[in-house]
């Protein structure tokens, strides 16, 4: 059994009524201490870190409003950096809580009460929700913390990053992410027949197989190239040959040829007009 399948067995257990519920933190001196970041809800200050069964040597303790995580590089993730660096820690937990009022608070409603302390709107960031980490889901939350945390380059790849919900009625602690459960898988060999390749190898075969293609491209190009001369060498021999009757120079079209003489015979000539004769001629004398 691992540290936190422990604190959540011990904590059923005495949420359950048994008092001898506790964890033996001697059995878990590699994952001891606990970085845990909850919310700065008042009602948690009598929860922990007794909720989770250890010692306060062993729990270090980080909080905001709303247990919220922004960015893999925001100043909680470096707090929690510093907690593992320079403190030792071992594991992390993200623990939210039930009836978390930040949940319950809109952007305007929080806009409302900057106003009412005199900060005006255009005094605050732009984006409300990504600057304060307004949430409508407290497990969702969780899980949004645990995902920047995992993915954080200022956290060891070898640190267990956990989720849990505490009830702030009664104290249980329950599950949203196993921590464990994203090592054990990140750890798990893949068997060969599913490996992918390595990118060297790959791109070496895929430069090798490109090469090829271009040198056969390159081959085949230099034949049709040659079959195209002798074809275009063909055909500017035939053309010089026989010539085409487009290409020959237009002459003018001859004269039409006379009608045949019967034809002309067959056509009767009119009678010659004689001119009047002139007014002072014999011809018009009385």
């Amino acid at each position: 059994m691992r540290l936190f399948d422990a604190i959540l067995d011990a904590n059923h257990r005495a949420i359950a009524g048994d008092d001898r519920a506790g964890v033996h933190v001697a059995d878990f001196p590699d994952e001891l201490p606990v970085v845990a970041l909850t919310c700065i809800d008042a009602r948690l200050n009598r929860f922990f870190p007794g909720v989770l069964g250890l010692p306060e040597e062993h729990f270090i303790w980080l909080r905001n409003a709303g247990n919220i995580i922004t960015s893999p590089l925001s100043s909680t993730m470096r707090s929690m950096a510093l907690a593992c660096a320079i403190k030792g820690g071992r594991e992390i937990a993200i623990i939210g809580h039930t009836d978390c009022k930040v949940r319950d608070t809109t952007v305007s409603q929080l806009i409302d009460r900057f106003k009412a302390l005199g900060i005006e709107r255009h005094l605050l960031p732009e984006n409300l929700t990504d600057y304060f980490g307004v949430f409508a889901s407290e497990q969702q939350n969780v899980i949004r913390g645990v995902d920047l945390t995992r993915h954080s380059p200022l956290i060891g790849p070898k640190i267990p990053v956990h989720g849990l919900m505490v009830d702030t009625a009664t104290g249980k602690l329950d599950w949203i992410v196993n921590g464990y459960d994203a090592l054990d898988r990140a750890s798990v060999p893949v068997p060969a027949s599913l490996q992918m390749p390595a990118i060297g190898g790959e791109a070496g075969e895929l430069l090798s197989r490109a090469s090829a293609g271009l040198s056969g491209l390159k081959t085949a190009e230099a034949k049709i190239g040659e079959v195209t001369s002798r074809a275009s060498q063909w055909v500017s021999e035939m053309k010089t040959a026989h010539p085409s009757p487009e290409a020959a120079p237009k002459s003018p079209p001859p004269p039409p040829a006379p009608p045949p003489m019967e034809l002309r015979r067959r056509v009767p000539v009119p009678p010659r007009i004689e001119p009047p004769p002139k007014l002072g001629s014999s011809k018009y004398r009385l």
